[in-house]
């Protein structure tokens, strides 16, 4: 699979990854055996990017990374985790010492001295502005502890803000057919910077796979059950902030819109890969066969402009009202 750079810290990623929240918690349950024959058909697929973070399952998805890579040593694989979610979500929280102990705690899950690249997890919004944070970012790096850092963002807002900083090495954000806002001025600002862009929630957590119906029944403990209208975390996590109904009733029209050799999910992974400026994006995947499908969407021939023209006609007839002005 083609890899492609994080131009700031000189690492490199497949052009599709895999996330893992999936196999920490809140998408049903993925025993450990499931999730280690996910992360094989990944590697095999010529994966080469983990996302992870220290608050998925409580530390089970880094720790189930770890085990994975502990008997492949001449595996390649860039690890991403995340941190900063494990305490009250306040700006005073952002501080070199919690840094430290959040750091000593998924380097331990992960067993390893460095961990490859560290995220903040979606912050309060005054702390992409605090020159305190990166300094105690900087000083990670200069510790040895990561090699490189960036950021996970929920707004444009918060993701210019980041790129602005100098040593930021990359940037996560949600980003698919149905949240096309980052194309405007996100995408362009990372590419003129350096800066990595991960793409995440490409899936709009499954809508975009066009297998749900609006009586698909989710587990109690999937957060499309729990957090359809943000009660846990950001809306837009669910679903892209996309009410249900639309969703589905979007999705389908999105499937039909795939062409022959295609399925739908392989048709928004194959989008996202081929908008300027994205390093990587993130599916997750709860089988062999979805982590499989997913990798082998970066080798699907390229898009017409008559998929690309109604995709973008889709999004603005259905979705675009629901989203831009929120994220």
């Amino acid at each position: 699979m083609d890899e492609r750079t994080f131009d700031r810290s000189g690492q490199h990623a497949s052009v599709i990854g895999l996330g893992t929240w999936q196999l920490g918690a809140d998408w049903g349950e993925v025993d450990d055996k499931q999730a280690l024959t996910v992360l094989e058909a990944a590697a095999e697929s010529g994966v080469t990017f983990f996302d992870t973070a220290d608050v998925y399952g409580d530390g089970r998805s880094e720790q189930t990374i770890a085990s994975f890579l502990s008997g492949r040593p001449d595996l390649h694989v860039l690890v991403a985790t995340k941190m900063g979610r494990r305490a009250e979500q306040l700006p005073e929280n952002y501080v070199l010492d919690n840094f430290r102990a959040w750091n000593d705690r998924s380097r331990r899950n992960l067993g390893v001295d460095r961990i490859d690249l560290v995220q903040l997890h979606c912050p309060p919004t005054p702390v992409y502005s605090s020159d305190e944070v990166f300094d105690a970012l900087d000083t990670l790096v200069a510790e040895e502890r990561v090699a490189a850092y960036g950021v996970s963002v929920e707004t444009c807002a918060q993701a210019l803000t980041a790129i602005s900083r100098p040593n930021v090495a990359s940037v996560q954000i949600i980003l698919n057919p149905f949240r096309m806002k980052p194309l405007l001025e996100v995408l362009p600002a990372a590419r003129a910077a350096g800066v990595g862009v991960i793409a995440r929630v490409p899936l709009a957590s499954g809508l975009l796979s066009g297998r749900y119906t609006k009586d698909t029944v989710f587990p109690e403990n999937d957060h499309r059950t729990f957090n359809r209208h943000g009660e846990s975390f950001d809306q837009g996590e669910t679903f892209s902030g996309v009410d249900y109904a639309t969703g589905v009733e979007a999705a389908a029209e999105f499937a039909a819109l795939a062409p022959e050799g295609y399925t739908p999910a392989q048709l928004a992974l194959r989008w996202i890969v081929r908008q300027p400026g994205v390093t990587t994006v993130i599916p997750g995947a709860r089988s062999p066969e979805q982590a499989r499908a997913n990798a082998h969407a970066a080798r699907l021939p390229e898009l017409s402009e008559r998929t690309l023209t109604a995709i973008d006609d889709l999004y603005a007839r259905r979705i675009k009202d629901q989203v831009e002005s929120r994220w």
